[in-house]
């Protein structure tokens, strides 16, 4: 699995922007995390690598021998024509048989379910997605995690100023 890395401007090496789902670690306990490859047609890529999309409410659906992604918006390309793309198009996501195989048996269980952490070009210019298998977090877990941060900047705060 090749790392995307990225640049102080919040761009990866390819030159486009990487794009997060900042929300879903709040909002979901992460088990595991998986990198696919993301099929885009037409003016799609031109809309991406500018930074036009949204990961907010997307999430993947696995079935036997497939994978969709849902309600990820890429913002139409201006300079397009009237060939232009449908923003909430379902895409299909590469996995191998057996990761699709691996993933089905997992969201089986009641609670999991697959959503996308990040979407980002790798070094070969190919589009790929960071998904992540999740369990939803309860509001006692979300004020538990809230906690356990207010503590760090805490000591923190505390260790800086005694020296």
């Amino acid at each position: 699995m090749s790392k995307s890395v990225k640049k102080k401007d919040g761009k990866s090496k390819a030159g486009a922007p990487t794009l997060e789902n900042r929300k879903a670690r709040h909002e979901f306990h992460i088990l595991e995390t998986l990198e696919a490859g993301i099929v885009l047609r037409g003016t799609e890529v031109k809309s991406l690598r500018l930074g036009s999309a949204s990961l907010q409410e997307s999430y993947a659906r696995i079935t036997d021998n497939a994978a969709f992604l849902h309600n990820f918006q890429i913002q139409p390309y201006e300079q397009g024509n009237r060939f232009n793309h449908e923003p909430k198009r379902v895409k299909e996501l590469l996995l191998h048989k057996r990761e699709i195989q691996k993933l089905f048996a997992k969201v089986k269980i009641k609670g999991q379910t697959v959503i996308p952490l990040k979407v980002y070009f790798n070094d070969a210019g190919r589009a790929k997605v960071l998904l992540g298998l999740a369990v939803g977090k309860k509001l006692h877990d979300k004020r538990q995690d809230a906690k356990k941060k207010q503590d760090m900047r805490d000591i923190q705060r505390a260790g800086r100023e005694r020296y």
